[in-house]
């Protein structure tokens, strides 16, 4: 199967660890990954505060760099719900019908990392090995707009070695929500704060989603307070497994912080 790895913006410049690992994980399940470079933005910031107009390029740009891939593959609940919920709302509000149908070509091959393999892979055991103690937050769009369910956590009670813990208050938001964040800083960290004592309180040894933007939030917070746990997006534990000396390495290393 032909996959384009929609990285995004957030883990193509702060967490290149979790795009490696995607790809190393997808190439072990017999993927044929490839990295378009000619991708950007996928314009969640622009779309939220209201930058409707400017999105449309960054709609366009993604059809065409994405057209002819078996599916397209993303580590970001929250991109992926960029995609799948808005870039058919902003190809529709352009009036131009041959974007419409350049991005209702592209938008039905999309999926979010844990979806692409338990759906259309049907993998549910990636023959990882992580030998910690884990918490699992589902973020608010992998939650609500992807609707993943439990195919997360399904993943990690598959990886050898891995404690899961359940995490108090789990679908609450941790209170990143991209410009929320900058917009409403005092609640945002109050959200935080809330999160991280629910999951410290587990005794998990590392905190993970599928979600870099949101465990960039809680990952700073935990720095600041010099915190015991540790942050790690699901596609680096997945890809760890005993043999593997470089997947052994992100699950040592690719914390956030």
């Amino acid at each position: 199967m032909r996959v384009g790895l929609f990285l995004t913006c957030v883990n193509d410049t702060l967490y290149p660890r979790t795009g490696q690992a995607t790809v190393a994980l997808l190439e072990r399940l017999g993927c044929d990954v490839d990295f378009p470079l000619a991708q950007t933005c996928c314009g969640q910031m622009h779309w939220n505060t209201g930058y409707g107009r400017q999105v449309e390029p960054l709609v366009r740009g993604f059809a065409e760099t994405f057209a002819g891939y078996d599916a397209v593959v993303t580590p970001s609940g929250s991109c992926g719900a960029m995609i799948r919920d808005n870039h058919p709302r902003a190809a529709a509000r352009s009036g131009d019908p041959g974007l419409a149908d350049a991005v209702a070509q592209v938008m039905p091959k999309v999926y979010e990392l844990t979806e692409f393999l338990v759906d259309v892979l049907q993998v549910t055991d990636v023959g990882a090995y992580f030998p910690h103690r884990v918490a699992y937050h589902p973020t608010c769009h992998s939650l609500r707009l992807m609707r993943l369910g439990d195919r997360p956590t399904t993943l990690l009670r598959n990886v050898r070695g891995l404690e899961l813990v359940d995490l108090p208050g789990a679908e609450e938001c941790c209170g990143f929500g991209g410009t929320f964040a900058v917009k409403n800083p005092d609640v945002s960290a109050a959200m935080g704060a809330d999160k991280l004592r629910n999951a410290e309180s587990t005794g998990a040894d590392v905190l993970c989603a599928a979600d870099n933007s949101c465990l960039m939030h809680l990952g700073g917070m935990i720095s600041r307070r010099k915190g015991a746990i540790r942050t790690l997006h699901i596609a680096e534990i997945l890809a760890a497994t005993e043999t593997d000396p470089e997947g052994a390495m992100w699950a040592r290393t690719g914390a956030h912080r």
